[in-house]
């Protein structure tokens, strides 16, 4: 056997988790659930769902893969979604939506492997994103979990159609042959970056709807020179292969406390930590801001309008906006009406550099130092994990809490009800007459 039959074996035979593993799925499904809804109000959300109705004006028909492209489209733009960072993945825009839009919309899904299909993702994503090294690649210009998005949804069509462990490793491997590096830059309302990302997992489940079809893959793919030579990708085929007494991948998944790269966020919680000892904003003169050399590029950079990303991933911003706007870190379209003066007096202050030393445990942990002048001397403070991480779990009614302003902020209703409704999707989904997920919030811009 190799690596992919290796993951295609651990696949089908996957059955169900103890309590521990479904009480946080459960948590996870809800959070994604509440970063789809999220995304719905922001201008790129707008511009998926209007797409979604162009091909059905157009069709005269409505494809289960093409709404499949689109609530993971959604959910991964919301930028508030889940993160393993030890991978550099964001798995659950891809298998919590997909596995959800499978089983109903789709004859021939299992809803009752619905939780073990989502498991299967998880794994099947995480397990890529270690093996190509996503965050060293990443600042390379190759996007992991764009480049994991096939391969994952194939691994949740997979389970969900109850392929066996040939007809799992065949799809596997299509969707691997269908990996794309990067989606390249884009810094425009009208990006199509996130349309490709829905693209990449609609993909994958084609992969999977071929290999039961009956088409074959080359299933030593791993092993070729396909990562190598095409990709410059040195693989870790170990990391593929994985180990029988490993936990779970979902267990090292981190939930995102707010709306930012997760490249900004230790810096940006050990300054809220500051904050909250009594620190007055106006007190301070200077921030040095010491992140892993990595992310560096990425994150030192200022806020271009139009482009909704460069709020998420500049440091100087973040730390403005936590200490002088903190409710607006919830906000999934920031609005350039937080750019006022004293917004942008205060990135000013801020510089970010690079310190070598935080690099021991990465990229396991993603650590970050401040050093912060203020009128009456020096603070310093240190952060390895953030809320959300698994060393520092949030508390359920945190993460309700986080859901409920990102639904609220979408023009929701009885936004309280709807996070119970998250928790009980697993559940429900199983019952014979299950209702359409995607239909259960009344979003302001229903489809």
């Amino acid at each position: 056997m190799n690596d992919i039959e290796d993951l295609a074996t651990f696949i089908t035979s996957l059955r169900g988790a103890d309590e521990a593993v479904l009480k946080k799925l459960r948590l996870h499904v809800a959070d994604t659930l509440g970063a789809w809804i999220a995304a719905t109000g922001t201008e790129e959300g707008r511009a998926l769902i209007a797409y979604r109705e162009h091909l059905k004006r157009i069709t005269g028909t409505s494809s289960p893969l093409d709404d499949i492209a689109l609530h993971c489209a959604l959910t991964r733009s919301s930028e508030v979604d889940d993160i393993h960072i030890g991978s550099m993945i964001t798995a659950g825009s891809v298998v919590i939506p997909a596995a959800l839009c499978m089983v109903t919309g789709f004859q021939g899904c299992d809803p009752r492997g619905l939780t073990s299909a989502i498991l299967a993702g998880y794994e099947a994503m995480i397990r890529m994103g270690r093996t190509i090294r996503g965050p060293e690649v990443l600042f390379r210009g190759i996007w992991a979990s764009y480049f994991a998005a096939p391969f994952g949804a194939a691994a949740v069509a997979a389970r969900l159609f109850n392929l066996n462990t040939q007809q799992t490793a065949h799809a596997l491997a299509h969707a691997l042959t269908m990996s794309a590096p990067s989606v390249g830059g884009h810094e425009t309302a009208s990006t199509a970056r996130w349309w490709l990302f829905g693209q990449a997992v609609r993909k994958g489940v084609s992969a999977a709807l071929a290999a039961q079809a009956g088409f074959t893959a080359d299933v030593g793919i791993m092993r070729s020179r396909l990562l190598p030579e095409v990709f410059g990708i040195e693989p870790d085929l170990a990391a593929m292969a994985g180990a029988q007494d490993q936990p779970l991948a979902l267990s090292e998944v981190s939930f995102k406390p707010w709306c930012a790269a997760r490249q900004t966020m230790a810096a940006t919680q050990a300054f809220r930590e500051v904050l909250a000892g009594g620190l007055s904003p106006d007190r301070i003169t200077a921030i040095e801001a010491f992140v892993v050399p990595l992310h560096l590029k990425m994150i030192d950079q200022g806020i271009h309008r139009g482009d909704r990303g460069s709020y998420f991933k500049s440091l100087p911003y973040q730390m403005a906006i936590a200490a002088l706007q903190p409710q607006s870190r919830f906000d999934v379209g920031p609005s350039e009406e937080l750019l006022t003066g004293p917004v942008m007096d205060f990135m000013k202050r801020v510089t970010v550099k690079a310190d070598q030393n935080l690099m021991g445990p990465y990229p396991r942990e993603w650590r970050a130092r401040i050093v912060v002048e203020t009128v009456d001397g020096q603070r310093e403070h240190a952060v390895a994990a953030v809320p959300g991480d698994p060393s520092r779990p949030m508390p359920a009614s945190e993460l309700e809490s986080k859901f409920n302003r990102l639904a609220a902020a979408a023009g929701l209703q009885a936004v309280e009800r709807l996070w119970s409704v998250g928790l009980g999707l697993l559940d429900a989904i199983a019952e014979p007459h299950a209702v359409d997920p995607f239909s259960l919030p009344p979003a302001a811009n229903s489809f």
